[in-house]
């Protein structure tokens, strides 16, 4: 059963947390500019940015199962009081408190509604989606930096016997 509950887990983190890292790592690139580079359509840009939008928040759901099984796994072989899984377990917790309070707002609040997608923005409005992209770029940076440290955590798990 442990193999399984750790499997599952492992999956879980691939499958989900993987294409949240990258869609949100894309988006602000994608709703900097409104148009598209080079010969896209008007307002293509915005559209593959709310495309990476839906992508986190539909892999968010499907990213609990990560330390659901995470945790469950951690029961059966008994660590559960293990600091390094401890630590883990808080960095977890942050980055999903990153993901659900500040990439996913920001991202919608960058995202125009949708009748104005193809609208061509002021300057102002531009600047603003700008430095926008640009603070929801840094927090995705940490966010990103929160999961590879989890992921270290995990595979040399220090004070564990059967680490590395």
């Amino acid at each position: 059963m442990t193999k399984f509950l750790l499997s599952v887990h492992v999956l879980a983190a691939i499958l989900a947390i993987g294409p949240i890292t990258v869609a949100a790592s894309m988006f602000p690139r994608f709703v900097r500019t409104p148009d598209a580079d080079g010969d896209g359509p008007p307002g293509q840009n915005l559209r593959t940015a709310g495309l990476l939008h839906r992508v986190c928040r539909g892999y968010t759901v499907l990213g609990v199962a990560v330390p659901v099984f995470g945790v469950a796994t951690g029961a059966r072989l008994g660590v559960l009081t293990d600091a390094w899984l401890l630590a883990s377990i808080a960095l977890t917790a942050a980055a999903a408190a990153l993901l659900l309070l500040v990439i996913l707002p920001g991202q919608q609040r960058l995202l125009p509604p949708p009748a104005a997608a193809v609208a061509v923005a002021g300057d102002g409005a531009a600047e603003s989606r700008r430095a926008g992209a640009a603070r929801l770029a840094m927090v995705t940076g940490v966010f990103n930096l929160l999961w590879a440290a989890v992921v270290v955590l995990m595979i040399v798990r220090p004070g564990s016997t059967t680490g590395a």
